[in-house]
């Protein structure tokens, strides 16, 4: 599980890099998700027992989750090129929190006043990483901001349409659906020109890498993982993905912070992780649980 985490992290930065060379946000997003699609594909092939793949809530939920996932590639990627590494992880770290809010307005939670002070925290802490209050003053555009937030947003669609597809198959069969119905979306949105170019460029195996880590290899290693881990340790696990993407956006890609967004990204990082733990010592649904498990 925390090869998956520090393997996610990774796809952030490499997606940068991507993206400094000129590549566009979709053509990257839409790579990333194909080659996962093979990974996964080929891990079906291997595991075929118990796929679920004639029954129709299986492929509804798993269409589901896939819209999720192609939104949280594409805006987390977005996010990057408007934005910094280090806050477009951060901020899709807040999926919990659309989680719990979906939750509240589907009635599947019950809210407290716990869960919303550490709501409260996560917004303060949102305020402070993107210093909305001074958009752009630190280099992060309104378009950066709300990219992050969606791709948090996408990553909890993500989440509902896994858990409610995980009864009926497994987790290779979801997957599988889910990425093909990411090529199907993001096809369109990318740059048909670049779509075509990234097949022969030199960039190529960062193409490959960001999709085996990113989008193949991590998911298989984390569901592998949960199987074997208690969600509260899963929960602080998941805290490598944001730190990893942080340090190679400083390390690597020369993206500084300002003191008040490394408080804000203190805070986030701290309040999910211990709305998650506490979650889960309550409640572990199947194969998925519903705090973050980011791929992003």
């Amino acid at each position: 599980m925390a090869l998956a985490a520090l393997f996610w992290g990774l796809s952030g930065g490499i997606g940068g890099m991507l993206m400094a060379d000129g590549w566009d946000a979709f053509v990257v997003s839409f790579y990333r998700g194909t080659i996962g699609l093979l990974c996964v594909f080929f891990w079906l092939m291997l595991r075929p027992g118990g796929s679920g793949l004639s029954s129709g809530r299986l492929w509804f939920w798993s269409i589901i989750a896939g819209v999720g996932v192609a939104g949280n590639f594409s805006f987390y990627f977005l996010s990057i090129a408007h934005g910094s590494v280090a806050v477009a992880a951060t901020l899709m770290y807040c999926a919990p929190v659309f989680v719990y809010l979906v939750s509240f307005a589907l009635k599947l939670e019950s809210p407290t006043p716990l869960k919303w002070a550490a709501i409260a925290l996560v917004m303060v802490g949102i305020v402070l990483l993107t210093q909305i209050y001074d958009i752009g003053a630190s280099g992060v555009t309104a378009i950066g901001v709300g990219a992050g937030l969606l791709a948090g947003l996408s990553y909890a669609v993500f989440i509902f349409g896994f858990k409610y597809a995980a009864p009926h198959g497994s987790p290779q069969a979801i997957l599988v659906i889910a990425f093909a119905v990411l090529g199907l979306m993001l096809f369109l949105p990318g740059d048909a020109r670049q779509m075509v170019a990234a097949l022969g460029t030199p960039d190529w195996p960062l193409f490959l890498t960001l999709g085996v880590l990113g989008a193949g290899l991590s998911f298989v290693l984390y569901i592998i993982g949960l199987n074997h881990t208690a969600p509260a340790v899963a929960s602080i696990v998941a805290m490598v993905e944001p730190v990893t993407a942080s340090l190679f956006g400083v390390v690597v890609l020369n993206q500084n912070l300002a003191a008040p967004q490394i408080l804000g990204m203190g805070l986030i990082l701290v309040t999910v992780t211990a709305l998650s733990v506490h979650s889960s010592y309550r409640r572990t649904p199947p194969h998925l649980p519903m705090e973050k498990r980011s791929p992003g």
